[in-house]
């Protein structure tokens, strides 16, 4: 299987040829993935170099001239050393585009932590207007891709090495996916975190939901999953107990979760990358470990809050 950043290539590469508005801008990395289509189209495939303010910069002007920008390197280049530009660039002057990173929270270890990103997506949420997808699969990154390049909106799609096994239908309405059904809770997988959620979950009586679009958050679909949708019988409904399990900062969406859930009694657990900095950096397996994202620490972590 190719990675979610070689398909995010490929893709990127056959729609500058199909949409003469769209532009790809870069700051060294996936320069050589781009090659051909910048020989192709040398006006719209632009590499500023190491310069990742001018990245945004860049960007957000072509946008304010009329063109559809994705603009791409690692995700800690990407929003966090940037993060002003994103602000203003994009923000402040009201314009759109696609940021596309690659890295993940730990994707390349042994780059050290000026390489690993898992507080982008929190970051973003001190924004307005962004939409984020977190993929799971080549494919869903394919499919989400596609159909943000004939938007204007501002759009963060965040990559990963890591991937489910199989793609799942990425809808156009970027509600959470209903994988299984239970009643003793619901779990929230959040893109690439949905194998070990499967597995951590099995035999267990829980609804899993899958989420590649997280912002904006699906409130009615989180409702509906503890019951307390529209036409729910009130005078029936328990207090909510939701794990939601993301590949990036622990805790991101536990704030949408309880707004979501405002009027229901519930407990939420958020599952993700832990604060603390792994300095033996080790390789990303090891990483998942550590930061009890594995099928077996996700097991004894979700068990545990049920049983609380």
């Amino acid at each position: 299987m190719d990675t979610m950043r070689d398909r995010f290539i490929a893709t990127a590469s056959q729609l500058l040829a199909e949409k003469p508005r769209l532009a790809v801008v870069l700051a060294d990395i996936s320069a050589d993935g781009f090659a051909a289509a910048r020989r192709a189209h040398p006006d719209r495939v632009i590499n500023v170099g190491i310069r990742e303010q001018l990245l945004i910069g860049a960007g957000a002007g072509m946008a304010l001239t009329g063109m559809r920008p994705i603009v791409h390197t690692f995700a800690s280049f990407l929003v966090e050393r940037p993060f002003e530009q994103v602000k203003l660039d994009f923000g402040h002057q009201g314009v759109g585009g696609i940021l596309v990173s690659a890295g993940g929270s730990y994707d390349w270890p042994a780059g050290g932590f000026t390489h690993m990103a898992p507080g982008d997506v929190a970051l973003l949420d001190t924004l307005e207007g962004w939409t984020v997808q977190v993929p799971g699969h080549p494919d869903e990154a394919e499919a989400l891709l596609r159909a943000a390049v004939d938007g204007d909106d501002r759009v963060y799609v965040r990559l990963s090495l890591q991937a489910n096994r199989a793609a799942r239908p990425v809808g156009g309405s970027g509600g959470f996916s209903v994988v299984r059904e239970g009643r003793r809770g619901t779990v929230v997988a959040v893109g690439p975190m949905l194998d070990n959620v499967l597995g951590a979950t099995e035999g267990l009586d829980v609804s899993v939901l899958y989420a590649t679009t997280v912002r904006p958050f699906d409130a009615a679909g989180l409702r509906r999953a503890v019951g307390a949708g529209p036409g729910a019988d009130a005078g029936a409904r328990r207090s909510a107990d939701v794990v939601i399990v993301e590949p990036y900062l622990a805790g991101t969406s536990t704030a949408a979760a309880n707004e979501a859930l405002m009027e229901l009694p519930h407990r939420v657990l958020g599952l993700g990358v832990g604060r603390a900095e792994l300095r033996r950096y080790g390789q990303m397996d090891e990483h998942l470990e550590a930061h009890g994202l594995d099928a077996r620490g996700l097991r004894e972590r979700i068990t545990g809050f049920l049983r609380g």
